[in-house]
């Protein structure tokens, strides 16, 4: 039988195709599917909502969408006495149903007084953080599920200082949201809307002032022989091909080969298993591209253009992907010789390279650490920068670039054009991307990085508590000589000495080892799984080729990771 919820949910979706999905479960008495729409509602947290679109509180549909957009209209309006003339921003991605919630984001915001300017096709995300600043709105949405597979569909927030929302913010947004889903819904028609001034729409001038901005970016401004080399470039079916290209011509590259099939934003993905450029198979298509035209790179942005993967011609004519510790090593190795000298605040999160620190170092520049997620790296750049030492850029592993402060967020469509800058600008030189992290490393020893996620024993207990109660004395032959515990914010040596951590709370442990090695693990939350970051660092010895350093690395590398993962299970 259709329980009340149940009943409330149908009578309140705006939309034929859940209701009747909805009530086909019913029909069906299909409790277990039921159970999963009703059983819980899609967490609002800092990275907006995000998940499989459907029917129920549990899904991603009309009626969730306009309830969160309710939520937080009535939250900017308790926070912000200007929000209302100030409006927010919205954008959103190629998939089936980004457009409509988009639109009904609008309709709830204007019904709550609030302005909205509403992009008039797809936008990739970075545009959004860039139109937040460049309008001076209150807030930021992007309809967008990122690289996430199909059959998912997200909501993602940006506070009116153009970064991801942080706390307090994400809770007492959710906490508005929930008030929202227990009350009537005032929606705004957007002719109306647009009829009373709350409505505008970005055209044309929106893209063509980012596209601007970034041309006159003086970090973008290294025009050194762009015809130089080549790129082959994917939009992974995502948004970013038209901006992409513009970019690129903008500054100068003629020889760039757009893979056809993945150009047009297509929400099913047709050539891709995963949308996900760090996924294997993914980056297929823009590598025939590139050995087709005998490229030199071979570029991919995800399909909400704000991360970026790289693949570069080998000498043996292969391409190889670089990981996203190597292409943040070489920007900021690259930006720190090309920015002004003031301008020397660079940061990454606590599971990305080192190797960033100690170019910093060198360079004399101001290095930054925070949590995972460009949340953390863009607000705490923001307060971490001053007239002295104004922000240059960041990075995550992940695949996330910042290049300058015009987006407070990552931008694969500016990182694209400052990689390929780079790369002309050593191909001047008679280098190659390969000979600079040599240089690089040469420099600074061999950091490599690595990652796996480990499966626990559902009955065994919490992994983090055991990994403080006894706390390891050497991991993999290698005594430990500090843990940095991020659930009690204080560093513990091996001779006994405590420091404190100014990082927010978060059950992380990092175990610094000999030689700069290190270990990060991280413990799920939700399920038996543990997160593990590795790293090492090889030095040279005088005169020593790449090879037997790289090969001493993967050996140390491989034994971390297999007497680390053997040490949990005991």
């Amino acid at each position: 039988m259709m329980n009340a919820e149940i009943a409330r949910w149908i009578a309140r979706d705006p939309d034929a195709k859940t209701r009747e999905e909805l009530q086909a479960l019913v029909d069906a008495r299909d409790e277990a599917a039921l159970k999963s729409r009703f059983e819980t509602r899609l967490a609002f947290g800092t990275a907006g909502l995000r998940g499989v679109v459907g029917a129920g509180p549990n899904r991603m549909n009309r009626l969730v969408i306009q309830e969160t957009a309710t939520g937080l209209a009535h939250y900017l309006k308790s926070q912000c006495a200007e929000a209302a003339g100030q409006g927010v921003v919205i954008g959103y991605d190629g998939r089936p149903d980004s457009r409509q919630f988009a639109i009904d984001s609008a309709s709830a915001l204007t019904a709550h007084g609030i302005k909205v300017y509403l992009t008039l096709r797809v936008a990739a995300t970075p545009l959004v953080a860039y139109g937040v600043n460049h309008l001076g709105t209150a807030a930021g949405i992007v309809v967008t599920a990122s690289h996430n597979p199909p059959q998912y569909n997200g909501f993602k927030v940006y506070w009116g200082n153009g970064a991801q929302i942080i706390s307090p913010h994400d809770s007492g947004i959710a906490a508005e949201i929930e008030r929202a889903a227990q009350s009537d819904l005032q929606l705004m028609d957007l002719d109306k809307a647009q009829q009373q001034g709350l409505l505008l729409w970005l055209d044309d001038g929106f893209y063509q002032s980012y596209r601007d901005t970034m041309k006159a970016n003086p970090l973008l401004n290294n025009h050194t022989q762009p015809q130089n080399i080549s790129l082959a470039y994917t939009a992974m079916h995502g948004v970013g091909a038209e901006m992409a290209e513009a970019l690129l011509a903008d500054a100068g590259f003629c020889n760039v080969y757009s893979v056809a099939a993945q150009r047009e934003p297509d929400g099913r993905f047709p050539t891709v298993n995963f949308p996900n450029p760090e996924e294997a198979g993914a980056m297929d298509l823009v590598i025939e591209e590139a050995r087709a035209h005998d490229a030199t790179l071979a570029c991919a942005n995800d399909p909400d253009a704000d991360r970026l993967a790289v693949a570069v011609r080998r000498p043996d004519g292969e391409y190889q992907m670089l990981t996203g510790d190597q292409v943040g090593v070489l920007f900021g190795h690259y930006l720190l010789s090309r920015a002004r000298p003031q301008q020397d605040l660079v940061g990454t999160t606590i599971v990305s390279s080192s190797l960033l620190q100690r170019i910093a170092k060198a360079a004399g520049a101001r290095y930054y650490q925070t949590l995972t997620g460009f949340k953390w790296l863009t607000n705490v750049a923001m307060e971490q920068q001053s007239a002295e030492h104004q922000f240059l850029f960041a990075y995550e592993e992940a695949l996330g670039y910042t290049v300058g402060s015009e987006v407070w967020d990552k931008d694969g469509l500016s990182a694209l054009v400052a990689f390929a800058q780079l790369t002309a600008g050593l191909a001047t030189k008679g280098m190659t991307i390969w000979d600079q992290l040599e240089a690089i490393y040469r420099q600074h020893g061999l950091f490599l990085n690595a990652q796996r996620s480990i499966a626990l024993d559902p009955a065994a207990p919490p992994i983090g508590d055991k990994l403080r109660s006894t706390p390891p004395t050497e991991i993999a032959g290698q005594p430990v000589l500090s843990v940095d515990d991020l659930k009690s914010s204080h560093t513990r040596f091996a001779d006994g000495r405590s420091e404190s951590i100014d990082l927010p709370v978060s059950d992380v442990l990092i175990y610094h080892l000999q030689a700069g090695s290190r270990v990060v693990v991280r413990p799920s939350g939700t399920e038996p799984k543990l997160k593990c970051y590795y790293e090492v660092v090889e030095a040279f010895a005088a005169g020593e080729a790449l090879e037997p350093v790289q090969r001493r690395a993967e050996a140390a590398m491989a034994m971390l990771i297999d007497e680390h993962q053997q040490s949990l299970g005991k």
